[in-house]
């Protein structure tokens, strides 16, 4: 059976979500219940061929909890880290996982016979908070998912904003701070370099170096890598003023840029995400929407929402399988209009 007339046939869609450290994969019908899925560690440096078939074990384990067999795939929808070339389904260059010129798209659609869309994992994110959670039914939407960089996402009356071959809407890149500190890409001044959970941490660790953070050092010392989410936000019910400061000066910059976003783009929700955000939801939505408030002209204060984020970690599996059934279904009507 030819991949379009899978698509035509079936009403069951894939959605995985290629992370760092987990992969998901999920099952749905047309209505988007979830009917199978499958969480596996995603061991991307044993490299790039036992990471392929990992995936493809892992869909295939949620088809079997599903009870269906792979030709009852309409399509599979996959959010993927890193620069990704669109059009032929290819990761250019997931630095997290150590991969390189990965033919994802391909190798997928080979062992399961039906279309297979590619999408970075943030966009995919906000588009399952567009299509599912906290901007449903919004006419548009931007999504900033602080995490250990700053990632986002924009949908505009359906449509998933992405660039010519590739993704953008790299918030996490845009300058607030002009000869701010040097961030990862190699400029400076840019919002991750300032409001990331990394640069948060490291704000944090360098506040329970000195004393000034006694709750966290108490409870992770001034190692970095201890200094997480949770860590952060029971630092700050414990009462590390300093902490809640760093998190405040972070919600600030985070503004900023929301604040252009808003004057670019003129969003009805502004989503947050990311492990941050749903450690500290109140706090961080609060301080985001005021600093995102003070930085707008007054036409545009009253123009949007700030909303956390809803569907957490199947944000990006749902909105992947939504955006391949939306690419896909589109395909199929263009090929069979005779008079496109």
């Amino acid at each position: 059976m030819s991949t379009d007339a899978a698509a035509a046939k079936n009403l069951y869609w894939a959605g995985f979500d290629l992370g760092g450290t987990k992969m998901l994969a999920k099952i749905f019908d047309s209505q988007y219940k979830t009917l199978g899925k499958k969480r596996r560690k995603t061991k991307g440096h044993a490299g790039v061929e036992l990471g392929l078939e990992r995936m493809l074990q892992t869909i295939h384990l949620a088809l079997a909890e599903a009870e269906l067999k792979p030709d009852q795939l309409a399509g599979i929808g996959v959010g993927c880290p890193g620069p990704l070339d669109l059009k032929e389904g290819v990761i250019f260059e997931a630095p997290n996982l150590g991969w390189y010129d990965v033919p994802v798209r391909d190798v997928l659609q080979k062992e399961f016979g039906c279309p297979v869309v590619i999408c970075n994992d943030v966009d995919a994110g906000v588009y399952g908070e567009y299509c599912f959670g906290a901007a449903k039914d919004a006419s548009s939407t931007i999504g900033i998912f602080p995490g250990t960089g700053i990632g986002g996402g924009a949908v505009y009356h359906g449509q998933l904003i992405q660039g010519n071959k590739s993704s953008c809407m790299e918030i996490g890149h845009t300058k607030v701070l002009p000869d701010g500190p040097e961030c990862g890409c190699g400029q400076y001044g840019c919002l991750e370099a300032l409001a990331s959970r990394l640069a948060i941490s490291a704000a944090a660790a360098q506040a329970a170096y000195r004393g000034d953070a006694p709750a966290l050092r108490a409870m992770a010392g001034t190692d970095l890598s201890d200094i997480r989410s949770g860590i952060l936000a029971s630092a700050i019910e414990k009462g590390d003023e300093s902490v809640m400061n760093i998190i405040l000066r972070a919600a600030e910059y985070i503004g900023i840029a929301a604040g252009n976003m808003v004057h670019t783009f003129s969003p009805e929700i502004i989503v947050l995400g990311g492990g941050l955000v749903e450690a500290m939801p109140d706090l961080l939505v609060n301080s985001v929407a005021e600093a995102t408030r003070k930085n707008v002209m007054p036409t545009f204060k009253d123009s949007f929402k700030v909303i956390a984020a809803q569907l957490k970690d199947d944000s990006t599996v749902m909105g992947a399988a939504a955006w391949a059934q939306k690419m896909i279904q589109e395909t199929t009507a263009l090929k069979s209009d005779p008079n496109p």
